[in-house]
């Protein structure tokens, strides 16, 4: 059986302590989640699940300068835009 995002987020519910709704999660929070709080094996778990290419995009879309806010950390985006040119 195929583990959907709902059940990745229900596994690492220490990230979204502030909802039991973890079906109705966005793909959005969850990445953001997961890029800012999450250990490096999450990461990776999340990475499986979803793809390299699709967690950049939703990281890219996300942290664009143009934006007036975004929920990154500055050391967690520029981490990851580095990461991402690299890898995906």
């Amino acid at each position: 059986m195929t583990m959907t995002l709902g059940d990745f987020a229900r596994k690492h519910k220490e990230l979204f302590w502030s909802t039991k709704a973890y079906d109705q999660l966005d793909e959005r929070v969850v990445v953001e989640a997961v890029l800012n709080y999450g250990r490096w094996e999450t990461i990776e778990e999340l990475m499986t699940l979803l793809g390299i290419k699709r967690v950049a995009a939703v990281f890219y879309e996300w942290s664009r300068p143009e934006l007036r806010r975004t929920n990154f950390f500055p050391k967690t985006a520029l981490y990851f835009s580095r990461y991402f040119n690299k890898y995906a």
